[in-house]
């Protein structure tokens, strides 16, 4: 293993387009598509018609939907193809409901639709073919139809080579091309945005860049050990979600295509667009921006979704609406994760768990790589270093932990392994061009690829996980799928070849970012259906795709025990999250390398404020338990993992609103300001939920941040002071190692547990307090949800707890917030509550009132420095209404 990751390390490659060339020669222009306008038809569902290529006389057909909640698709493929071309399947969670669109004017070479509601227009241009799409007189996209290339029509190869059509190498590799170019590509031209994000996932910044001047940007799943900082090239995964944001408004665009796909951005100013009667009028009109971005596949057909928001929120919810959202996690899986390739034994394993225990540092699961296996044969142990796993799972299991083992795609090519022989017989795996199982290198040595695009391997895949058939896995057993972009040593950018054949004789090209997200599909159908369906999932991909959301959590891959790996950890994350998956995070301290202790600190306090918590390291790396680096550096350690447990009540609350209500986690300052032009490239804070503005330290040494407090109306407390900030905007506050900046929002109720347990289930009986921050009206709200924390009782018998807190007045009151949640009281039991509020003037008395009991004093204390209130012993119940009045 050591030697392959010394090769990886020598061998990186460098970037490899094999996607048509013909494509990234177009220039921006005149198209060589024209309308057949005699051709249009309308039905309740779309608007069709077809346009011809005006050189090769090619027809394409043309599909126009408006579905319900502000969403847009159109659809390009050919009129009569000689091959059927991929269309993505399992990405949407259902076919999208459709709305009527009507045609509201007609004129020579323009037909223009309207929107049942009139509030969209789409204006059609025949010659050349293009579509704009305007929004109550807004234009916030126009599409126009570049090219699109036929498989079948070039029949002769002179002068084709040079560009790769047919066949293309790349140095010994040879990539063939059965069904010639199939390349597609479309223009959009953003009115008035100068702002763009997403399409995730690469080591850059959060800001997308021009680049009209270089190389695009790359959605092309990779292994890439040890990725460069600010590359464009694609690694683990990809999101082909691009959003656009101004002052006024957010747009989005989703480009569903699995192939290898460029985006190209380019940002101008423009005259702006508006009727103007003279001349002197004309040369008045201001620069607007307008961004224009081209989308390019290799295959595929165009199947492209215009979100049109208004508003940030609402294109997070129109994108779930597509492709669903964040799976509800279990409990523990917000907890610390502890995680080293690899734990040598059952003795390591029970020794580093001891090792927590012993230094009072709470921690939730510890995890297993590769070489707990027998010879690199998932589903399996070694046999002399694992030799009675369950009863080390047992052990575990008393202390309320979790074991994570790791299972990857490739499949050990030996006819004694169960799993292989088992897959050999039923055609299971990936086929090469010739129709024999494709063949690659990976941990195991010589290894097949199981086809998860083909739904019958999926189920047979999810039976492996059962008990009977997973030798010595017990129900505390949960999955990590690894090297799934899909991994293949020795071969073109260390992935599967292009020409490589899946399920229904599709090429590999078709299908490639969709591998990764296949297996965690199955892998989390597995762990559920082990349960019968009662138990919620946990499963960490590496490699993802739209809609991996519903599936499981992700990282950001073999990042570099460095400092600016750290820092461009948070932009990352932030790309991740606004592209719908909120479970996501960084290996804590650097997955290659060794770092410094006060790196290691500082990547632990930036960690335990961001969705999924795991320190993990290389093989090569020195063991790196949180108390290896001295009592000074394991106390810091200590605090920050403590910290987080304190916050899981408010997390798991906002994992419940990005499951429910499609809201990330992980917002960049924007999103919540989304009129603050200032926090439009600010990305080394960020905001965790609405309530808490977070900003890591991420540089040597620092003695100070320059941190922005967003939003001139906004009032901003120190969240572990209670102290409220002083000066607004743009201000440096002083550092130490002791902890990182993280600041409450005025206007907001954050719940917490009053002390951290040694893991989340020794934490079910521990208090809640509630941080109560007042905005200038006096007023806060904020919520709690709370359910059993692994079942999917929530969902099917309303069994949880959902409720809201309100200052208002000085009142604060607990209610419902569902009327359909149903109390669980064997689990919560009764709770006191600590309270935390900032006055402007002393209090004199309080009450409370709740039901089954009678109003009673209040005893409290008041701090005069930071006008905080104190109360205390409430003895108040979680699923009861109550009312705090303070005079």
């Amino acid at each position: 293993a050591k030697n392959i990751i010394k090769a990886k390390k020598l061998g990186r490659p460098k970037q490899i387009f094999s996607l048509d060339r013909r494509q990234k020669l177009l220039h921006p222009g005149k198209s060589l598509y024209r309308v057949l306008l005699d051709s249009v038809t309308l039905s309740d569902e779309s608007v069709k018609f077809q346009i011809i290529h005006e050189k090769n006389k090619i027809l394409l057909q043309v599909e126009i939907y408006e579905i319900e909640g502000n969403i847009f698709r159109l659809k390009i493929d050919e009129a009569s193809p000689l091959r059927p071309r991929y269309k993505v399947p399992d990405v949407l969670i259902k076919e999208p409901t459709t709305q009527r669109l009507f045609i509201s004017h007609r004129e020579a070479g323009i037909l223009v639709l309207s929107s049942v509601n009139e509030d969209y227009k789409l204006q059609i241009t025949a010659n050349p073919f293009q579509v704009e799409l305007q929004s109550k007189g807004e234009t916030p996209y126009v599409a126009k139809k570049k090219t699109k290339k036929n498989p079948n029509q070039y029949k002769s190869h002179e002068k084709q080579e040079d560009l790769g059509l047919w066949q293309e190498k790349f140095g010994s590799f040879l990539d063939i091309k059965a069904h010639g170019p199939t390349s597609v590509g479309v223009d959009f031209s953003l009115h008035g945005y100068d702002h763009v994000y997403g399409i995730p996932q690469r080591t850059e910044t959060l800001l997308l860049k021009n680049t009209s001047d270089g190389d695009a940007y790359r959605l092309y799943n990779l292994d890439i050990f040890g990725h460069k900082i600010h590359d464009k090239i694609g690694i683990y995964g990809s999101v082909p979600l691009l959003l656009a944001h101004k002052p006024s408004r957010t747009s989005g665009i989703f480009w569903l295509n699995s192939s290898e796909t460029l985006v190209d951005i380019s940002t101008k100013a423009v005259a702006e667009h508006t009727p103007s009667r003279s001349a002197a009028e004309i040369a008045k009109q201001r620069a607007v921006p307008l961004t224009d971005v081209r989308w390019m596949s290799e295959s595929g057909i165009i199947d492209v979704f215009l979100l049109m928001g208004p508003t940030a929120f609402d294109i997070f919810k129109q994108f779930a609406q597509l492709t669903g959202t964040q799976a509800l996690p279990p409990l523990f899986s917000l907890g610390y994760h502890q995680c080293r390739w690899n734990y040598e034994d059952e003795q390591d394993v029970k020794a580093v768990d001891a090792g927590f225990d012993a230094h009072d540092i709470p921690y939730d699961v510890i995890w297993l790589d590769i070489e707990h296996t027998d010879g690199k044969r998932y589903f399996t142990w070694d046999k002399q270093k694992f030799q009675n796993p369950r009863k080390m799972q047992e052990h575990l299991k008393k202390k309320k932990r979790k074991l994570v083992v790791i299972v990857d795609p490739h499949i050990k090519v030996d006819p004694s392994y169960t799993l292989y022989a088992q897959a050999k017989e039923k055609g299971y795996f990936v086929k090469d061009r010739n129709g024999k199982d494709f063949e690659g290198i990976c941990w195991p040595g010589s290894s097949c690829y199981l086809d998860f695009t083909n739904p019958e391997v999926r189920k047979w895949y999810a039976d492996q996980f059962a008990f009977k058939t997973y030798k010595a896995s017990t129900n505390i057993l949960f999955v990590w799928n690894d090297m799934n972009e899909p991994s293949v040593f020795k071969e073109a950018e260390l992935t599967m070849q292009k020409d490589a054949v899946h399920y229904n004789n599709w090429e590999h090209r078709e299908v490639h970012n969709l591998y990764g997200f296949y297996q965690q599909m199955a892998t989390a159908e597995g762990l559920i259906r082990r349960s019968s369906g009662k138990e919620r999932p946990f499963v960490l991909a590496r490699s993802f795709f739209a809609g991996s959301q519903k599936y499981g959590a992700v990282w950001t891959g073999d990042n570099t025990a460095e400092w600016s790996y750290l820092q461009i950890s948070i932009p990352m994350l932030l790309t991740i999250n606004m592209t719908g998956i909120s479970f996501c995070g960084a290996d804590v301290g650097g997955f290659i390398g060794d770092p410094e202790p006060e790196l290691l600190v500082r990547w632990y306090q930036a960690g335990a404020y961001q969705p999924f918590f795991r320190g993990h390291s290389n093989m090569e790396s020195k063991r790196r338990e949180p108390w290896l680096f001295g009592e000074k550096n394991t106390q810091l350690i200590r605090r920050a993992i403590r910290e987080r447990y304190v916050l899981l009540p408010y997390l798991y609350t906002l994992f419940y609103r990005a499951h429910a209500a499609a809201e990330p986690v992980m917002r960049a300052l924007w999103i919540e300001f989304p009129g603050e032009v200032e926090t439009f490239d600010v990305e080394n804070e960020y905001m965790l939920g609405n309530a808490l503005l977070v900003h890591p330290v991420t540089e040597k040494e620092a003695k100070t941040v320059t941190v922005l407090f967003p939003g001139s109306e906004e009032i901003w407390y120190d969240f572990r002071k209670f102290k409220r900030m002083e000066d607004a905007g743009t201000v440096k506050i002083p550092v130490t190692l002791e902890n990182i900046p993280v600041f409450q929002r005025g206007g907001t109720v954050i719940p917490l547990k009053t002390t951290a347990g040694k893991s989340t289930e020794w934490m079910i009986d521990i208090s809640y307090e509630l941080h109560v921050a007042l905005d200038k009206e006096a007023c806060a709200i904020g919520e709690l949800y709370v359910d059993d924390g692994h079942s999917f009782q929530y969902l099917h018998k309303k069994q949880f707890l959902y409720r809201k807190f309100t200052f208002h007045k000085n009142v604060l009151s607990s209610r419902s917030e569902d009327s359909y949640s149903t109390a669980f009281l064997c689990v919560l039991g009764r709770f006191d509550f600590y309270l935390f509020f900032n006055q402007s003037f002393p209090p004199v008395a309080g009450t409370v009132r709740a039901k089954s009991c009678r109003e009673s004093q209040v005893v409290f204390t008041y701090d005069t420095k930071t006008s905080a209130l104190t109360l205390e012993n409430l003895a108040l119940s979680v699923d009861a209404d109550w009312e705090i009045c303070i005079s």
